[in-house]
């Protein structure tokens, strides 16, 4: 066995150690169980951080009607959804910090699934 093949032996066998551990761990990226909703929870940069928002806002209607309410206001993504929230001052106040209606409910669905 020549010097080449050694290595190219190494780097594939690294490059495939490399992807399971991305695949079945979430020592690169946190990985999250399917839902129903995963078309919206997408939008979120950190899934877990929301889930902690989520589960201190009340009053909350259920998942299916948050998902609902949420696709009708979501279309363009997260960031456009907040800043018309912003402009036309619909803001929420959870734990003393004001927020984008959009950016609460989402993590109020995160909290329910």
């Amino acid at each position: 066995m020549n010097r080449r093949a050694l290595i190219a032996g190494l780097a594939a066998a690294g490059a495939a150690v490399a992807a399971g551990l991305y695949r079945f761990t979430d020592v690169f990226v946190k990985h999250h169980p399917a839902t129903p909703y995963d078309d919206l929870l997408t939008h979120l940069p950190d899934r877990d951080q929301a889930k902690r928002l989520g589960a201190l806002v009340k009053g909350t209607p259920d998942a299916n009607a948050l998902a609902a309410q949420l696709r009708g206001k979501m279309p363009r993504g997260l960031s456009a959804a907040a800043k018309a929230d912003i402009a036309a001052g619909r803001l929420v106040e959870v734990e003393g910090w004001l927020l984008p209606q959009s950016m609460v409910l989402l993590a109020a669905l995160a909290a329910k699934s």
